[in-house]
């Protein structure tokens, strides 16, 4: 016969082994080189594409167990490059990103789950400008194979929800902005003795 007590300890249990660390979820590094974070920003004038220059990623990955992953992400967004000078200091200012007062946009997944051969969705909290919005991004794997591999997606998200609100009545700017990204990554190579 269960106590109250017991049964109160009984169902918390689930909740105590999700909090759990997940030891199959191996750290992998950035290859730079081959990875990056681009958009495009439409107006009626011009389909803007830009990328940012500075970005760092924390990912533990578990191919066993696609669920025991994670990813966090750091952009660095004053480095927003569109290849025009004056484009990118204006989209540094108060009328788009704030950079002086939010210098970082931030992207930390709360799960991740296989939809199909080769397709994830990772959901988790976007900041952009202060302003946090939960979003699931979908990932394809190019490839993963001996603690090395390559993922990549795109998913549009609505600057408007995040602050980033300003229009130009000559050049009227969408409010839907595409993310396209592409990461290659691998486990670190031990340490030789």
């Amino acid at each position: 016969m269960f106590t109250t007590r017991r049964l109160t300890a009984l169902l918390a249990l689930p909740l105590f082994v999700a909090a759990r660390p997940l030891p199959d979820a191996k750290p992998h590094a950035i290859d730079k080189a081959h990875s990056e974070i681009n958009f495009v920003a439409d107006s009626r004038m011009l389909s803007a594409h830009g990328f940012f220059g500075k970005w760092e990623a924390d990912v533990k990955l578990d191919a066993a167990k696609w669920e025991n992953s994670s990813v966090a992400i750091t952009i660095d967004a004053a480095s927003i490059n569109t290849r025009v000078e004056r484009r990118d200091g204006h989209l540094r200012s108060a009328d788009f990103f704030d950079v002086e007062k939010h210098p970082s946009i931030t992207f930390k997944s709360v799960s991740v789950k296989s939809t199909g051969a080769n397709k994830l969705d990772i959901t988790g909290d976007l900041t952009v400008r202060g302003t946090t919005k939960r979003i699931t991004v979908p990932a394809t794997m190019v490839f993963y194979e001996g603690g090395m591999g390559r993922f990549r997606g795109q998913f549009t998200i609505n600057r408007m929800d995040y602050g980033v609100s300003y229009d130009s009545k000559l050049n009227p700017i969408q409010p839907e902005v595409q993310v396209q990204w592409d990461i290659a990554l691998a486990e670190p190579k031990p340490a030789a003795k």
